[in-house]
Parts: C-alpha cells; structure tokens; sequence
C-alpha cells in the first residue's frame, strides 16, 4: 500500500498528493467534497441492508472549501471544510485510486485534444 509523502492544497481547487512511490496525484476538492465516504453523504449498509443518506439541505457556503486536514494514524486523512462539516475519513488506499482516476481522465481528455 502506497502511503502519502505530502498532502498540499492548491488554490482552495485541488488536493495534491506526493506518494512514497513517487507518483503525484492531483484531485478536485469539489470530486473530494461530494464524494465524501461518510454515512450522512453514502449512506450505510448494516447486516446486508443498505439505509440511503438522509436528504441534504441547501449547500451552506465555504462547502467546497477546506479549513483544515489531519492526519489518521497511518493510513488516512480527515479533511474538516469551511462550512462545519467533518465526517469521512479519506484512506490513502480511496485517495490512490481517485488520484488514478483523474490521472486517466486527463490522459484521455489531452488525447482527444
């Protein structure tokens, strides 16, 4: 499992991420936000039994804007944004696989280029 070196924000727009292996990824804080891995945005499942998040209100501002990001033991960060919320821990195991996704769709996006 690859572990992050150094976590940086970028102009409160992407979160980039510098492996132990060498590889950089880089990914939208709007993707991060809306894709948070927290029961109140996925849901959860309890004994086969998925439960739907409850509704969401209206955005609050500062939503898709980070106030700070911790580090959990060794395998994760906890990223709280400006608009109070702080659920979901991002395991470096999640955050890798996002990294690759856009790494492919920004590799495709300049092939059709």
């Amino acid at each position: 499992m690859a572990k992050a070196k150094k976590v940086k924000l970028i102009d409160q727009q992407m979160l980039k991420i510098e492996w132990d292996d060498g590889a950089v990824h880089s990914i939208p804080l709007k993707y991060l936000r809306d894709e948070s891995p927290d029961a109140g945005n996925k849901g959860e499942t309890i004994l086969w039994k998925h439960y739907a998040p409850p509704a969401q209100g209206p955005d609050k501002p500062g939503k898709y804007e980070i106030a700070s990001i911790e580090k959990v033991g060794n395998y994760a960060i906890q990223i709280t944004w400006k608009d109070g919320h702080d659920h979901g821990i991002y395991s470096w195991d999640l955050l890798r696989t996002w990294g690759e996704l856009f790494e492919v769709k920004n590799a495709i996006k300049k092939e059709i280029q």
